[in-house]
């Protein structure tokens, strides 16, 4: 009987059509992961990447990295995912409790680059490679990741790795091959959220995919039963109460139909998207303002108290992974956007006065066996000075399928990305061929973008490109209309 690897293979050689919903949310993805990455170019985890491998990147004909400069397939997905998941402002991905695109996108871009991929394939190695992450994080969630299991890590390796065989042209048994491959590389413990560790692990897993797929091309053979053989990954990384996947289904209907994903509307941990949007949706409701906020109470659950770690965060990456500091945000402004999470908003005294009104709670172990794998709604009540109590729940955040981005979501948040980067008309005109990006015949007309994302200030106001920093461009630079000119 073959198992669940094999039946993947099987399908994504099957010759399988994907739908207009299925390819214009796969776009939709790809697009908001390239925003990430070029936001994320700078920050610095990224620059530690690049500084460790600076002798494998040099010029010359190979792929170009999120910051300059090129370097084999690989290294393209270290840096690439890191720059995607850097600021963790990418999707996430419930059948794989995962950031499914902040590996998948640069994993299969490298590739892409290289080869002259067309927009269309990458789209549908996309597709192949997201619905593998879903059968595989199906038979081990969520007993894997609350265990601690970082799954964009392990699962996102795994099921990343079908997606970059597709795309390199392996036949099913290669296909097969490169996945098993990737669990004996799959890693990642949760312990290490809000540390530079964590984008990290998206880089390590988009790398450890190519290298899987290079090694499954070349004749490296595994078990392809490795996800249910003893010692196996479901016994090892699921323990006793992972289902397995005798009941998985594959691609009927394609996961990004039925269940699609998370794009993020706020540039931090998913586990507190539900208690921000709550809070945003009483503050417009109610219109009270966060001086008259005596206490808010958050009700969670377990894994989602565990990532959040940071009820005084010292550091604006330990802001991303505490509740007190998001939901502090979300009672003084309408947004959350990339300029809350610095070294300077951190110490905002406005904001830090309201993390001790902020509590956290989780459902027991009990509510949530109960639940049978259900995602229990997130609670949030707020007691105001008056004596009054706004209560509210939210079982999805915004920008799931229950309460869908629209364009000027996605056109919004793609120009928070690119500040600093581009200039708002190129940004623009990036955005609307990403939108098209089955019709493009290659991949080339993102290296200019990728080339200049994360320079430094300087080197940014020297080519007239606005900082994000500074808020401020030189509209009379002629390198600005250069730059400009390359995203048409």
């Amino acid at each position: 009987m073959a198992g669940i690897i094999e039946a993947i293979a099987r399908w994504s050689r099957s010759g399988v059509e994907f739908g207009v919903l299925a390819r214009l949310r796969a776009r939709h993805a790809i697009a908001d992961t390239i925003g990430c990455m070029l936001a994320g170019a700078g920050d610095p985890a990224v620059r530690a990447v690049r500084a460790a491998f600076a002798g494998s990147i040099a010029d010359g004909p190979r792929c170009t990295l999120a910051g300059g400069g090129q370097g084999a397939e690989g290294l393209s997905a270290l840096v690439n995912g890191t720059a995607a998941h850097a600021l963790d402002y990418d999707d996430n991905f419930r059948p794989g409790a995962s950031h499914a695109s902040a590996v998948l996108v640069p994993a299969l871009l490298g590739p892409a680059l290289a080869r002259g991929t067309s927009g269309r394939s990458l789209v549908d190695a996309y597709l192949v490679g997201l619905e593998a992450q879903a059968a595989v994080g199906r038979g081990v969630n969520p007993s894997h990741y609350t265990a601690g299991w970082h799954a964009t890590s392990t699962v996102g390796c795994i099921g990343t790795a079908a997606g970059v065989a597709w795309l390199c042209g392996l036949d099913e048994a290669g296909i097969a091959r490169a996945m098993s491959l990737a669990v004996s590389m799959a890693a990642g413990v949760k312990g290490q959220f809000g540390t530079p560790a964590k984008p990290l692990h998206a880089g390590l897993a988009a790398r450890n995919a190519v290298e899987a797929a290079a090694l499954a091309e070349h004749g490296m053979t595994g078990r392809p039963d490795i996800l249910e053989a003893p010692q196996g990954f479901r016994e090892l990384f699921g323990g006793p109460d992972a289902a397995g996947w005798d009941e998985v289904a594959i691609g009927a209907p394609h996961v990004i139909e039925s269940e699609g994903l998370m794009p993020k509307r706020h540039p931090c941990c998913g586990s507190t998207h539900n208690a921000v949007d709550i809070v945003l949706d009483l503050r417009a409701r109610h219109g009270f303002a966060a001086e008259e906020v005596a206490a808010v109470e958050t009700l969670v659950g377990i894994a989602n108290r565990r990532n959040l770690a940071y009820p005084d965060p010292v550091d604006e990456m330990q802001a991303r992974f505490s509740m007190q500091y998001c939901v502090a945000l979300a009672l003084l402004k309408d947004r959350l956007d990339l300029s809350d999470f610095t070294a300077d908003a951190v110490k905002n005294e406005a904001v830090r006065s309201l993390l001790p009104r902020v509590t956290m709670a989780s459902y027991s172990e009990q509510e949530e066996r109960a639940a049978a794998g259900r995602p229990l709604p997130h609670r949030v009540a707020i007691r105001l000075a008056d004596g009054r109590v706004l209560a509210g729940e939210r079982a999805a955040a915004k920008g799931t399928i229950a309460d869908p981005f629209d364009d000027a979501d996605r056109r919004a948040k793609f120009a928070d990305c690119c500040r600093g980067v581009l200039d708002a008309s190129a940004a623009g005109r990036l955005h609307d061929r990403l939108d098209r990006l089955d019709a493009e015949p290659d991949l080339s007309f993102l290296e200019p973008a990728l080339a200049r994302a994360g320079q430094p200030t300087e080197t940014l106001r020297g080519a007239g490109i606005a900082s994000r920093q500074s808020g401020t461009a030189d509209q009379n630079r002629p390198a600005q209309g250069r730059l400009a000119a390359e995203v048409r």
